[in-house]
């Protein structure tokens, strides 16, 4: 049984490489050469992802400190 679960989660890994590949532009002679997409920015939400994360920080201390005493 435990066998039968490994496999089945390993499919389900590799399933998830495979939805989510680009496919490419093959020229004439088959090749997959061709012109890359633009590149996606990153930092459209970085200042609201620093700020969970900080106030994630300040709510896991908190916590810790109210346990402590």
């Amino acid at each position: 049984m435990k066998n039968i679960s490994k496999i089945s989660l390993l499919i389900l890994m590799l399933c998830n490489f495979i939805c989510l590949a680009q496919p490419g532009d093959e020229d004439n002679n088959g090749g997959l050469e061709g012109n890359d997409p633009a590149p996606t920015p990153i930092n459209g939400k970085l200042i609201l992802l620093a700020l969970a994360g900080i106030l994630y920080a300040i709510y896991l201390y908190k916590n810790h400190y109210k346990k402590q005493a």
